[in-house]
This record gives C-alpha cells, sequence and structure tokens, in this order.
C-alpha cells in the first residue's frame, strides 16, 4: 500500500487508515483481530481510535492486539482528546490543558504505549483559548508523549486559527474531517487552509456510511447500518434526493470499469488534493478485505471529473 507524507511534515501514513469506531460495538475482539492483522499485512499502517468509540471500548480492544497480533512499532497509532469522556455520553467538551492531559494520559495508560503517534484534539471548545489548547499540544509532544499533532472536525476558520496559534516543536500536521462524493462542503473553506497551512486531511466517512456502496439503492438491507436503530440516523443523512444522483453516477462508473461503487467512492476521496490518508471501518473482515481489494483502484481522470460534476 502507498505510504505518502501528511502535509509539510515528516509523518507518512498509509494512504487507507483502519478505523476503529465499530470495535466494541458490532465488532468483537476475534474480529478486531482479524482485522488489523489483514490491514497490516495489506502495508497499512494508519490505525485510527478515540476514548469516545464504543464508549471506551475499542481502545481496550485495540491495547489486548498491540504486539500481541500486530508489533506496536509497525503501526502509525492516531488518538484523541477534547471531550470529557469521564461521564460517558455527555458529550462535553474540554480542551482545557489540565482536560487535554489527562485525557491523553488515561488514553496512554489504557493503550499500554509510552507515546501516540498522532494525537488529534477531537472539537473547538469555544471556552478554552487557542494559545492554551497550542500550548498543551506543545507540552505533550517535548514530553514525548506524542510525535505529531492535529484537530478533528474543526471548521476553516478554526484550523486556520489553530494553526496560526501553533508552532514548533508541534505545528499542527494533520485534519480529520468528513470528506466524500456526498460530503464536499470542507472543500469551500476547510481544504483551502489546510493547503495554505500545509496541514493533512485524513478523510472520515468515505463511503457516506455505506450509501456510496449502492447498497440503499432499492431499500434498507435488514444487516445493515441503516437498518439498525443505533446508527440508522447516521445513513438517513445521506439518504437525499440529490444524493441518488451521485449514487447512479458511482454505480455506472463502476459498471464501466468493471469493479464496485465501493472501489470508486474510495478512490474518488483517497485522491482529492491534500488528502494524505483515506479512514475506513469495517464491520468483519469480509467487509475489510473487500476495501483493501478496491484500494487498489485509480480511476481515470474522465470519470474522476464526471463525478467531480455530478457531485458539485
Amino acid at each position: 500500500m502507498e505510504q505518502r507524507t501528511v502535509g509539510a511534515s515528516g509523518l507518512r501514513v498509509s494512504r487507507l487508515g483502519l478505523g476503529t469506531l465499530t470495535w466494541g460495538r458490532g465488532t468483537d475482539g476475534d474480529e478486531a483481530a482479524a482485522q488489523l492483522s489483514a490491514f497490516v499485512d495489506a502495508g497499512g499502517t494508519l490505525v485510527d481510535t478515540s476514548p469516545a468509540y464504543g464508549d471506551g471500548v475499542a481502545q481496550r480492544i485495540l491495547a489486548e492486539l498491540l504486539d500481541d497480533v500486530v508489533p506496536r512499532n509497525e503501526l502509525v497509532l492516531s488518538g484523541s482528546s477534547g471531550i470529557d469522556t469521564t461521564k460517558i455520553g455527555s458529550g462535553r467538551v474540554d480542551c482545557s490543558r489540565a482536560g487535554l492531559l489527562t485525557q491523553l494520559d488515561t488514553t496512554l495508560r489504557e493503550l499500554g504505549t509510552d507515546h501516540l503517534d498522532v494525537w488529534q484534539v477531537a472539537t473547538w471548545d469555544p471556552h478554552t483559548p487557542v494559545e492554551e489548547v497550542a500550548s498543551a499540544l506543545e507540552f505533550a509532544v517535548a514530553s514525548g508523549r506524542v510525535r505529531y499533532v492535529g484537530v478533528r472536525g474543526y471548521l476553516g476558520w478554526q484550523l486556520a486559527t489553530a494553526a496560526a496559534a501553533s508552532h514548533r516543536p508541534a505545528p499542527l500536521v494533520c485534519t480529520q474531517v468528513e470528506y466524500s462524493l456526498l460530503a464536499r462542503g470542507v472543500e469551500e473553506e476547510l481544504i483551502p487552509a489546510a493547503t495554505h497551512h500545509g496541514v493533512g486531511v485524513f478523510a472520515a466517512v468515505p463511503l457516506a456510511g455505506g450509501v456510496l456502496t449502492g447498497k440503499y439503492r432499492t431499500g434498507t438491507p435488514a444487516d445493515s447500518r441503516g437498518a439498525d436503530d443505533v446508527h440508522a440516523e447516521e445513513v438517513r443523512r445521506y439518504l437525499t434526493e440529490s444524493a441518488v444522483r451521485v449514487v447512479d453516477a458511482v454505480a455506472t462508473a463502476a459498471d464501466g470499469l468493471g469493479t464496485s461503487p465501493l472501489a470508486v467512492a474510495l478512490a474518488w476521496a483517497r485522491d482529492r488534493p491534500q488528502v494524505a490518508s483515506t479512514l475506513v471501518g469495517a464491520r468483519d473482515l469480509a467487509q475489510l478485505t473487500g476495501v483493501l481489494v478496491a484500494e487498489e483502484l485509480a480511476l481515470p481522470p474522465a470519470i474522476a471529473a464526471a463525478l467531480d460534476d455530478v457531485s458539485a
């Protein structure tokens, strides 16, 4: 699998990243182990986790797999802080220096590692000065707890503000955002801000909750996320009239290329300007195997341009 440099930094990651959002809620430890092994065998390095995934269960599953299943030093481990998880489900934002560093230490302890390769502030905190957030990131790097830092889910102006406040030895190197053929709003301000400040993009939810695979074209499969009460709303927000045209175009392109809609949608997001890695989660090994095979597709320029037009 191709390795890419993240933004203007020296950090290199696999252009496909493994998300662990489903671990602990639909994906058990054995299945997670099979996924991680297959991902690394395919040349993948970037693994994304968070204390918010599965109410903390995803991190604990990953901790059991590090070194036992895959050597820790073969992974680029990405984690986050910023959401107060002491009260599960509260969603309370806490990006104070104390809050961030406390959460970081908890994550390191739970993962059984002495550092994260990438540490991202998970949300914008309007109650904490951006300079204080930058100071916490700098301290985390200087103390050896973290190698590189970034943010998640920031708006364009928020990313630009945070990047301007950051300085060596801890400049922002990445921003993780939802980016797909059905979620292109980040191209208006966030992508230009990232480009200007030398920040690489981790594209999350590139398949729009599975909608871009075409599985919902004729209804909601009983075994899909759309049929799950916990995740149904995540899928429904993509099932719009305009989305139908995009999904049809993806399916048409896939037919012409002799491949799957999944491969077309994934390749489009993966090869967008400024994207360093595309994060994909899977419920089971079979799903991940399909993603790994599809990752090899390179879209012809004419097809990529046509998808740009229909999804604009």
